[in-house]
C-alpha cells in the first residue's frame, strides 16, 4: 500500500507539535536502546525524512553506522494520539540543511552552533509508519472498555488506526 498525500499530512499533523520523539536503535550488545530526541523538521516536505541533531562522538552516531534500522515513537497523551515510524538512519553531511534546521533549542545542546564539528545531522528515512488517533472523549472510551470487560468482547472503533508504507 502506498501513502497518499492526505495520509502523509495526517502523519505530520500528529507529530508536528510533539517536541520529543523516543528514538530507538540497537546497541552493540544487541539490546534495543531508546532516548528522547528533538525532531528538527519544520514540515514534512522532507521526502519522508525526519531530522535530529546528535553528538558525532555519541552512541547514536556510532550505533547507526553498525545497524541503521531505527524506530521513532511519538505520544500525545492529552490528545490520545500515538505514532510509530520505522526506517533507516544515517549521518548526513549537509551544512546547508544543518543551518536551515538550526534552532535556539539545538543551541542549548550544542553551544558551538551548526558548524561545531561534534554536531551531526541524523536523518531517518521513513519506510513504515503507524498511528493511533482516538477521537472519542475519555468518558466514551471508559464506557466502551467497561462494556468490553463485561461482555468479553474487545472494544471497537476506539479511533483511527492506520498503517502506512512510505
Amino acid at each position: 500500500m502506498s501513502t497518499t498525500t492526505t495520509e502523509h499530512q495526517k502523519l505530520w499533523d500528529l507529530i508536528k507539535d510533539i517536541k520529543f520523539g523516543m528514538f530507538t536503535h540497537r546497541h552493540e550488545n544487541g539490546m534495543m536502546h531508546s532516548q528522547p530526541l528533538t525532531t528538527q523538521n519544520k514540515n514534512m516536505d522532507e521526502g519522508n525524512r525526519l531530522y535530529f541533531f546528535v553528538s558525532r562522538s555519541g552512541e547514536i552516531a556510532r550505533h547507526v553506522v553498525q545497524d541503521d534500522n531505527v524506530n521513532v515513537s511519538y505520544a500525545d497523551t492529552g490528545d490520545d494520539s500515538y505514532v510509530s515510524v520505522s526506517g533507516k538512519a544515517l549521518i548526513v553531511e549537509d551544512m546547508g540543511k544543518k543551518e536551515a534546521l538550526w534552532t535556539p533549542m539545538a543551541k542549548a545542546w550544542f553551544p558551538g552552533g551548526p558548524t561545531d564539528p561534534d554536531v551531526a545531522l541524523l536523518e531517518v528515512l521513513i519506510s513504515h509508519a503507524e498511528y493511533w488517533d482516538v477521537k472519542e472523549s475519555k468518558m466514551v472510551q471508559v464506557a466502551k472498555m467497561l462494556t468490553a470487560a463485561v461482555t468479553g468482547t474487545p472494544p471497537e472503533k476506539m479511533g483511527d488506526h492506520k498503517e502506512l508504507r512510505m
